[in-house]
């Protein structure tokens, strides 16, 4: 019998328990790999972008975002500085809020487990169902059955497929009467036949717009479309009708090719805008028009303005890269369902959820994982 029992040994689920033990509960982890924090131990190339100073609600997306307003009032990215700073873990602020692990993620899974000490911890323990009667939850695991008065699922989505994951989470959820949001890939990349395949392996400073949500960060050509972080970070956000790309935000083109018509007529296209993006891509781009621009129609410069500063990519043009390499998903349990509060089910008193199984996503640059440590201590601290 114990007070607690978190399915996923998880960023979540291992500082749920952490919070749990503190309070002095009898707490167990049912890890259905044979390592816990896989994902942690992935997450930033290995490095770990453990929080994001900018994690504020409107850098979360799912159906009701508002909902991780509390929890991020009370586990802040400050306190998570401070946590790293107890365990000794060196940090580096590679962008601006956005903080690594100098010494690896190893460490910050080294600490999550001290933390979570005094939990007794079951690796390869795949769960099979969980019942609950007379407000004790029944949770059948392989071949053993444990009792509890709290269940925390912390299981995650189906992202990082090759890490090894599972949908328990939402056949739990579904098991109790919950709502599944529809899942997806997100922070991913997109396929879309717009681009040609020789682009691959270039990287520019681009400007994604999506509905109200305008993004500029660096944006790669890959064998079958675009990548790098402009692209993953709209691919977390609504694509309703139409992706906009513009490859030189913040600058004039149309004036530069007028200017360029009436004061050098003999230079190419071709070459006017290799002064601003790789040669190769301003060769795609115009064709490798060699014509003296003085030649060129300004018809035919309004086009290639176009082609440059407002590519439209509607829904049709896009497929998300698979579960595989998705770092997240968009969809989950239905937070309309679960107190923001207390990460505590509506519909089932004593089950909670905690992290990625939650349909809570968020941006690139440690704010998922921030997600978790806030979600996972909220929880371990109400179950």
């Amino acid at each position: 019998m114990y007070d607690v029992i978190i399915v996923g040994a998880g960023a979540a689920g291992l500082t749920a328990a952490a919070a749990a033990v503190k309070n002095g509960k009898m707490v167990a982890i049912l890890e259905m790999g044979d390592a816990p924090a896989r994902k942690v131990r992935a997450s930033g190339g290995g490095r770990c972008n453990i929080t994001n100073t900018n994690a504020k609600y409107d850098r979360y997306f799912g159906q009701n975002p508002n909902f991780v307003r509390g929890t991020l009032s009370r586990v802040t990215p400050e306190d998570i500085l401070t946590w790293a700073k107890q365990h000794n873990i060196a940090l580096v602020e590679k962008n601006v809020g956005q903080f690594f692990c100098k010494d690896g993620a190893d460490v910050v899974v080294d600490a999550l487990i001290h933390d979570a000490h005094g939990a007794d911890m079951f690796y390869n323990a795949t769960v099979k169902e969980i019942k609950k009667s007379d407000n004790i939850f029944y949770v059948t695991a392989d071949k053993q059955i444990l009792t509890t008065q709290s269940v925390i699922v912390a299981t995650g989505g189906i992202s990082f497929a090759t890490l090894g994951v599972s949908d328990m989470g939402y056949k739990i959820a579904k098991s109790f009467g919950h709502k599944i949001i529809p899942v997806r890939p997100a922070l991913c990349a997109i396929s879309t036949n717009t681009f040609c395949p020789e682009l691959a392996g270039i990287a520019i400073d681009a400007q994604i717009t999506t509905g109200k949500h305008v993004i500029r960060d660096s944006l790669l050509f890959t064998h079958t479309g675009i990548g790098g972080p402009a692209t993953y970070r709209a691919t977390v956000r609504d694509i309703s009708c139409e992706l906009k790309i513009d490859l030189l935000p913040g600058t004039d083109l149309k004036q530069i090719l007028s200017d360029a018509k009436r004061t050098c007529g003999k230079k190419n296209t071709t070459a006017i805008l290799s002064q601003y993006m790789p040669n190769k891509l301003a060769k795609w781009m115009t064709n490798n028009d060699t014509r003296n621009i003085a030649d060129v129609k300004n018809t035919e410069l309004d086009t290639l303005v176009k082609k440059v500063k407002h590519i439209a990519l509607d829904t049709s043009q896009i497929k998300y890269h698979g579960m595989a390499s998705a770092e997240v998903v968009r969809g989950g349990v239905d937070t309309n369902e679960v107190s923001s509060k207390t990460m505590e089910s509506k519909l089932c008193p004593g089950l909670f959820f905690a992290g990625e199984v939650l349909d809570i996503a968020g941006d690139l640059g440690g704010f998922n994982l921030h997600w978790a440590w806030a979600s996972g201590r909220v929880a371990g601290e109400n179950a």
